[in-house]
């Protein structure tokens, strides 16, 4: 067994939550990009998506698709594309080029740098513009998107592959027939204009399965890609985290081992200031309760997003600690406790190399 704390990661849970999303979407005319940012590029977690269906694996970070690019996989290189889904850095231009068959852009100037590494490269990259609709996250203006296409297609060695949105990120705004509507006029609109065919129209990510998995029969327009990360890993919607019927919701858990095991006042003694991270403490006189100390703390995950088992309570939480209290039996020195976790729980718990990965089937 390996030491906790680690992420118990259910391969065959993700698969079916990947094959299921992939058949449903595919219903409306919607593929699948299959998200691994809240991965770290897991190369494993990759596969099962590919083995599942998404016609491609999306990343916002050049370093995870260049780690997946490289890690042997097989199926990874022969079948599916890469696509790295924020704005590529100036900086880092040429491994993008190298590494990504295309990228989610919204500055010129980045674009044509992509073009003359392209060139020289002696390859073709792909990007798609990202248009903002509201949640004021990345994106074109749409009254100037028309403008930005001119000049992307009179560049040399990119293409144009289509255009994008995301929603429910930011600022919470959510996808709707409105937006998705007016993401359809616009590939509508940049068609017609430059006689150019645009193969995709990215609408978003698990934030639109509510939008286009209605009972009613949403209609879905132009939009015929969603980018999905959390849907699959979580099997929730992004909206208001509610559970997607038919999927696992528990593929993915942490284990954190118990470290310390006491009976101790609820009410800490002497002049109380800040805590180690500017906050002021919250505290109720409880009485003396049974509490417990978890070897995991705020480096390695966000204890805000962990769901703790019936009969224990979160507390608190430090760098290293989580702070439980026991309200039916006593945990003790030693012992393991298996949590639900958030996307931000994940998030952080993924890229922090205190956290073990287990892979299961």
């Amino acid at each position: 067994m390996v030491a906790a704390p680690r992420l118990e990661i259910d391969l065959d849970k993700i698969y079916h939550n990947a094959h299921e999303l992939v058949t449903r979407l595919a219903e409306r005319g919607i593929s699948v990009t299959g998200v691994t940012k809240a991965t770290l590029g897991s190369a494993e977690i990759a596969s099962t998506l590919v083995r599942a269906g998404v016609n491609a694996l999306g990343d916002s970070r050049i370093e995870n698709i260049q780690a997946m690019c490289l890690s042997g996989k097989d199926v990874l290189m022969k079948d599916v594309s890469m696509t790295l889904i924020r704005t590529p850095m100036l900086s880092q231009v040429e491994q993008v080029v190298t590494y990504a068959d295309m990228s989610f852009n919204t500055e010129i100037e980045v674009i044509k740098k992509l073009s003359v590494e392209a060139e020289k490269q002696g390859r073709i990259h792909q990007v798609l513009l990202m248009v903002e609709l509201g949640d004021l996250r990345e994106g074109i203006m749409p009254e100037d998107l028309i403008d930005t296409v001119r000049q992307v297609l009179s560049l040399p060695n990119i293409c144009l592959k289509g255009i994008g949105a995301n929603l429910a990120c930011r600022s919470g705004a959510s996808p709707d027939a409105t937006n998705m509507g007016m993401l359809s006029e616009l590939a509508d609109r940049v068609e017609a204009t430059f006689d150019v065919t645009l193969e995709t129209v990215s609408g978003g990510n698990s934030a639109n399965i509510q939008w286009a998995l209605s009972d009613a029969g949403a209609d879905t327009g132009r939009i015929n890609n969603l980018r999905l990360g959390e849907a699959v890993l979580l099997g929730c919607e992004t909206l208001h985290r509610r559970p997607i019927n038919g999927l696992h919701t528990d593929a993915i858990t942490l284990v954190a081992e118990v470290i310390e095991s006491k009976c101790k006042p609820s009410l800490p003694s002497g002049e109380l200031a800040q805590t180690a991270f500017g906050e002021a403490a919250s505290v109720v006189d409880r009485g003396t309760v049974r509490q417990s100390i978890l070897a995991i703390g705020i480096q390695d995950i966000d204890p805000v997003g962990l769901q703790a088992p019936e009969g224990i309570k979160i507390l608190d939480s430090s760098s290293d600690h989580l702070i439980v209290e026991s309200v039916n039996d006593d945990l003790f020195v030693g012992q393991e406790t298996t949590f639900q976790i958030s996307y931000s729980a994940l998030l952080r718990a993924m890229t922090s190399p205190f956290v073990s990965k287990t892979f299961m089937h």
